[in-house]
């Protein structure tokens, strides 16, 4: 049996989300678009962080999961491939940190 990746929740993502909304949680969440998504993916975030403050292992780890898929919807919505991610994750690694923020352009 072969470890479970980012890459196959991206492929359920991408099949779920053609689903009929009636019968998938995620077709649901896209046909109600990237608005409500983002909302969800946030809402997530702060589960996260909560869940890292209180130091509970197991919650942390179930909060972690709904992150990752809600951020897998996010960009299966915008149409931006996982690849696209770990390409710029990649980019990154050239450098520390602190060089790739500082070398951010501020707005």
């Amino acid at each position: 049996m072969s470890e479970f990746s980012l890459n196959d929740l991206e492929q359920i993502v991408a099949v779920r989300a053609k689903a009929s909304p009636e019968e998938s949680w995620t077709a649901k969440l896209a046909a109600a678009g990237q608005i409500k998504a983002a909302k969800k993916l946030g809402e997530e975030a702060v589960e996260t962080v909560i869940a890292a403050l209180s130091q509970d292992r197991k919650d942390l780890t179930c909060e972690s999961a709904d992150l990752l898929y809600h951020l897998m919807v996010v960009l299966n919505i915008a149409r931006i491939p996982l690849q696209d991610v770990m390409d710029e994750l990649q980019r990154r690694t050239g450098q520390s940190g602190l060089q790739e923020k500082a070398g951010r352009q501020t707005s």
